[in-house]
């Protein structure tokens, strides 16, 4: 089968080990199921999958690729959640299982014609969603919604500030947060894509690390470094800054003082549960929110997306379309 696959890493320049063609078809241990890829979507683990962060040397050649939509064999429309682990494990939560693992950290990714994942990784497909917003849901949006309904403690009215508009995770946070009742506040240092946020749903739009007209309740922080600091600053006293990412550097000073002086909560969030991609399908469904999607290529053209996405010239985001 056709499939987008890393087979050597470069942290450079990461797409010197991207490969397009041929892999093996897809093997389907038991309790597990094949999805037909209709759509899947680009994100920046796979870019650190080019690198070899989290990837071993002896697991490739690995499939790339985190997200999907598809058909089962059986007709059946379906959404693949990328977390393959055990909920039973932690009380409940598969993104505690120790064991956990993303689609192509140890088991084949979505780049493909097909895919194999566990039978309880596949949820139906919303009618409303087509198959390439459906795609754009299981990493970022899914990430963004837990970051919000389940980590911030935000209720509805309350103010979220939402630290470098632009990429996946945080157009997602922008637009879910509308949804689900709160002020948004965003910050980017580029015009275009603070504008793009207010057409977004934005309540109001900074340069990062302007000074804010008013403390927030919590604060989406996928930036690290770069705008740490302003996001401890931008909280009110007992506010939560909840933490999914560090594109810009995982080191910035800590500010202790300021955490336990102001009583500031720091909380860590990665991915999300099969019940929380869930409710999020329906809250979609319901409301009429969609994702943005910056732009769609075939499958064949994987390493035009990927250089998109190297660049980081993107609003929302990248799909790959097969069939």
């Amino acid at each position: 089968m056709f499939a987008a696959a890393v087979t050597s890493f470069d942290n450079d320049n990461p797409l010197n080990g991207l490969t397009l063609g041929e892999q093996p078809d897809t093997e389907v241990p038991e309790g597990w199921v094949r999805v037909n890829v209709r759509a899947a979507s680009l994100n920046h683990h796979d870019l650190w999958s080019l690198k070899g962060v989290g990837l071993r040397e002896d697991r490739l050649p690995m499939i790339l690729g985190c997200d999907a939509a598809g058909v089962l064999d059986d007709g059946s429309e379906v959404v693949v959640h990328g977390v393959v682990g055990d909920p039973n494990a932690v009380g409940g939560d598969e993104t505690l299982d120790p064991k956990r693992t993303l689609l192509s950290e140890f088991y084949p990714g979505t780049f493909a014609e097909t895919v194999a994942v566990p039978a309880r990784n596949v949820i139906a497909k919303p009618e409303e969603l087509s198959f390439e917003q459906a795609a754009c849901l299981p990493t970022a949006w899914l990430t963004a919604y837990r970051m919000l309904a389940t980590k911030s403690g935000l209720t509805e009215g309350g103010t979220v500030l939402i630290q470098g508009a632009g990429g996946g995770v945080s157009t997602a946070a922008t637009q879910l947060a509308k949804a689900l009742g709160y002020r948004v506040w965003v910050t980017s240092r580029d015009e275009a894509k603070r504008a793009r946020s207010l057409e977004l749903g934005a309540d109001e739009a900074f340069e990062i690390g302007a000074r804010l007209p008013d403390r927030v309740d919590a604060v989406i922080e996928t930036v690290g470094e770069a705008t740490w600091s302003h996001s401890l600053k931008s909280l009110r006293p007992g506010g939560t800054v909840v933490v999914s990412g560090a594109t810009s550097g995982p080191n910035p000073p800590a500010d202790l003082n300021r955490v336990f002086f102001l009583q500031l909560n720091v909380v860590g969030s990665t991915m999300g549960t099969r019940d929380e991609l869930e409710t999020m399908l329906a809250l979609l469904a319901r409301t009429g929110v969609r994702p943005t999607i910056d732009a769609a290529y075939d499958l064949r053209d994987a390493r035009a997306a990927f250089e998109r996405l190297n660049v980081g010239d993107v609003v929302g985001k990248l799909v790959l379309t097969n069939g």
